[in-house]
């Protein structure tokens, strides 16, 4: 019989777990980049705000100490040039970075560190300084001395005589800003401006100010001196964004994969019925066995059923089939035999004695090393001496298991009966019902569906049932469910009857009300005898 429709569809869904397993990776993955990228930025703009407050600082103290070494100088007059020289020229050769340092009086550089004495006008070399103010900083594409390196412009203007000051023409060190960007991957270039003019620290050239790139990352000033700084890049670089999308790839895939075996696991047949067994989704229910000449109850049938909590009911035959797939037809029959032992206790007190109890065993389970030991823990849980049992076995059984004899002689041994089920849907050897000894002959619901038409299968029911008669078998035919069909057996001399024309598989309540109804049944019958007899 073909699997469940509803149980593969629900407990088998490789394609919903693979979408849910990609689903999931790229989720992760996704989440994984978003979170990291606005870390990432976070970071960065920590890091670019220290840089511009280092950057701001390092200038800071730079044009600090630089103030510091000219104040003294601004108190010297052009007749104090040829003392002064020797203490201008030893201050510029210990400032750092500075090429002369010159002292001037109405826009004349009257002394220099360089020569001493000199008359020029500072127009010549930086036409854009402005001397009215305290302190004014230009930026010079060259000065007389060094042609082809730009330098920074710094005057410094006397605070008791605006026309005179302090000029210190100074070389660009760009050493100390390269460091500190270096540290920085998203900072790709800084500018130094001052006035309208520029120094990138990837261009060795001044530019207009005003053909910086917009939008720098960051703009500061140093405070009381009239030049900025610019820094330029990205908050996320070209590295930063290719290692968080091949981490993310890999998370990615990682996740999709664990997923998938998680679900797989969670999903699996086995994995369901393992969970069955442990959450408690197993019941049996018991189907009545009449016997023929008298009507009444001979026996039950007990028959699992599963109740899973999302798919709903399961059908036997599906899981059964899952179950031996998975080998987990031990399990789930050490499971049944646990239920029937825990529902006969309570059918004791309503059952009459010697009843039988047949329970279906998978072939598979019968080879199992630790069956005969499954055997003797069940027989010892059930109530003692007061039911029968029959194991009820498909042929197959026989064909699959070499050692099929011992096993039967050992059931046999412990007082259970065996039944050969559905005979005559299998491999119909007519060898093992000779070889072996059997107690039952299960007749198939097909064949009993096809009493009253002309089927191919007709024939083979007269047959079935003319063998079990020499063999002095007791058959049973299941699947009975209307009164046509329940007089043709009987007619024929099958034993005993099972279907819904007598009871649907009962659970235990309702178990114990029906033979409590038949028990009335018989009462009320024999007394009727009694009466006609007298």
């Amino acid at each position: 019989m073909p699997l469940s429709t509803t149980f593969r569809r629900h407990l088998s869904l490789p394609r919903r777990i693979i979408c849910a397993s990609v689903a999931t990776g790229l989720t992760v993955s996704v989440l994984f980049i978003v979170i990291t990228l606005l870390l990432v930025c976070q970071r960065r703009h920590e890091q670019h705000d220290r840089l511009a407050s280092d950057t701001q600082a390092y200038m800071l103290n730079a044009f600090t100490i630089l103030t510091q070494k000219l104040s003294p100088l601004q108190a010297l007059t052009p007749d104090d040039c040829a003392a002064a020289k020797a203490d201008l020229t030893q201050r510029a050769a210990f400032a750092g970075n500075v090429r002369t340092i010159m002292l001037v009086e109405n826009r004349i550089a009257f002394c220099s560190s360089a020569t001493g004495f000199v008359h020029k006008d500072i127009r010549q070399f930086s036409p854009h300084s402005d001397l009215h103010k305290a302190v004014d900083i230009q930026l010079v594409a060259s000065t007389p001395k060094v042609a082809d390196r730009p330098a920074l412009i710094f005057w410094r203007q006397n605070p008791h005589h605006q026309e005179r000051g302090v000029l210190a023409l100074m070389n660009i060190n760009l050493s100390p800003y390269l460091l500190l960007i270096a540290r920085q991957k998203a900072v790709t270039d800084m500018a130094i401006v001052a006035g309208d003019q520029a120094l990138r620290l990837t261009d060795e050239r001044l530019t207009k100010a005003s053909l910086l790139p917009t939008h720098p990352l960051r703009t500061l000033t140093v405070p009381g001196y009239p030049v900025s700084i610019l820094l330029y890049g990205t908050l996320l670089s070209l590295s930063d964004l290719l290692i968080t999308l091949l981490l993310g790839s890999l998370l990615a895939l990682l996740s999709g994969c664990g997923c998938f075996l998680l679900l797989t696991h969670r999903r699996r047949p086995g994995k369901e019925i393992l969970l069955g067994i442990r959450r408690g989704d197993f019941y049996v229910e018991y189907q009545p066995l009449i016997e023929s000449t008298t009507g009444q109850p001979y026996g039950v049938e007990a028959l699992l059923r599963w109740t899973h909590p999302t798919v709903g009911t399961v059908s036997p035959e599906a899981f059964i089939r899952y179950a031996e797939g998975q080998n987990l037809i031990a399990p789930l029959t050490r499971h049944l035999f646990e239920l029937v032992a825990r529902d006969a206790h309570q059918l004791r007190d309503t059952l009459p004695e010697g009843i039988r109890i047949g329970l279906n065993l998978s072939p598979l389970h019968l080879t199992d090393g630790e069956f005969c030991e499954d055997v003797r823990r069940w027989l010892s849980a059930m109530p003692q001496d007061h039911f029968c049992y029959v194991f009820e076995i498909t042929e197959s059984a026989m064909v699959s298991d070499r050692n099929a004899g011992a096993i039967f002689e050992w059931l046999h041994e412990q007082g259970i009966g065996i039944a050969i089920d559905d005979f005559g849907t299998g491999h119909s050897a007519l060898i093992y019902l000779e070889k072996f000894k059997f107690d039952y002959l299960k007749i198939d619901r097909g064949f009993v569906q096809s009493i009253g038409r002309e089927t191919v299968t007709s024939p083979v029911l007269d047959a079935v049932i003319t063998l079990a008669k020499k063999l002095k078998l007791k058959t049973i035919a299941e699947g009975v469910e209307d009164e046509k069909q329940a007089r043709w057996l009987i007619k024929r001399g099958v034993t005993h009857l099972q279907g819904y024309l007598y009871s649907p598989p009962l659970r235990v309540p309702q178990l114990i009300d029906y033979f409590a109804s038949a028990a009335r049944t018989a009462g009320q019958r024999d007394f009727s005898a009694r009466r006609q007899e007298a």
